[in-house]
């Protein structure tokens, strides 16, 4: 791809994209049956459709969603600028956690391409350069508007035999990120990958005045550890994880650093947070419930 991508270009791209009829791309293996299931054109098909709707449950959210509702906001994403150097390059991956990133000139509304881990990899090693050019190495993105339906920008992705667009608002700035992993997720729910480990939902001491926890934390698992209930048993909330009573407490996704006060008197300081779930919580005890059993 070129060097430069003009703002503008990439907005009409991504306007071309939101006009794609969901039959505009072929359909081959799951995303065709999905795409078939959500665009039944006969009788069959719509037999098809209530199969899978009952298998899948969240097929529905493919067509009732936009990539507004699903993407990682601009202040999120992890990119490395064209100039950076294989350290650089290398410590956002690490960080990150990432196989992609994308590659910008100057700012992030400048995006040039993707670069793949393994591709880096194959091309320098992790050591011993110094001075590398990203240029031949990146790869072509899509650029897709914040109203696009999520139906659209799967096949779009099927198409194009990728798994990652970065959204462009009106004015051709980059507004967030998409994976298809999060179009997925929608469907069948969180997906965990080789990241996303059981030590991940460890409890983690802080002295006796507070505790790490990851917010998937089962609240049994964590009322177990506490000695004590979290949740009412008359409740009518169905509530099964830490993140969720956290959620109900405050009516709402908390963001990072806010503090949502238990009825017991415990505190839940909110660490990490996206802005569609809860990741990460450090529950403050008062003087009362100091020491809390191990």
């Amino acid at each position: 791809m070129g060097d430069t991508i003009d703002g503008s270009s990439a907005a009409q791209r991504a306007q071309h994209y939101s006009k794609m009829s969901l039959k505009d791309t072929e359909s081959r293996g799951l995303f065709g049956r999905l795409f078939d299931a959500l665009n039944p054109d006969d009788e069959d098909g719509a037999d098809g459709a209530d199969s899978l709707g009952q298998t899948l449950p969240g097929l529905a959210n493919l067509q009732r969603l936009r990539v507004v509702d699903v993407a990682i906001p601009k202040a999120e994403i992890i990119a490395v600028e064209k100039d950076s150097s294989l350290t650089e390059i290398v410590s956002a991956f690490r960080a990150s956690g990432y196989s992609r990133i994308p590659v910008y000139r100057e700012t992030l509304d400048n995006p040039l391409g993707l670069l793949l881990l393994k591709d880096l990899a194959l091309e320098y090693g992790f050591n011993g350069h110094h001075e590398i050019d990203l240029t031949a190495l990146l790869r072509p993105m899509l650029f897709v508007p914040p109203s696009m339906p999520l139906a659209v920008l799967l096949r779009k992705m099927q198409a194009d035999r990728t798994h990652f667009a970065l959204v462009i608002d009106e004015y051709g700035g980059v507004d967030g990120l998409v994976t298809i992993e999060d179009l997925l997720e929608q469907v069948v729910g969180e997906i965990e990958d080789e990241h996303d480990t059981d030590d991940e939902l460890a409890i983690i001491r802080e002295g006796q005045g507070a505790l790490l926890v990851d917010a998937r934390m089962p609240l049994q698992s964590l009322e177990d550890e506490l000695g004590f209930a979290l949740q009412e048993a008359d409740s009518e909330e169905e509530i099964d994880s830490l993140g969720g009573l956290v959620f109900v407490l405050s009516g709402r996704v908390p963001v990072r650093g806010e503090v949502i006060n238990h009825p017991s008197g415990l505190e839940f300081e909110v660490l990490e947070a996206e802005p569609r779930r809860i990741k990460r919580l450090r529950i403050h005890f008062p003087e009362a419930l100091r020491d809390p059993p191990a």
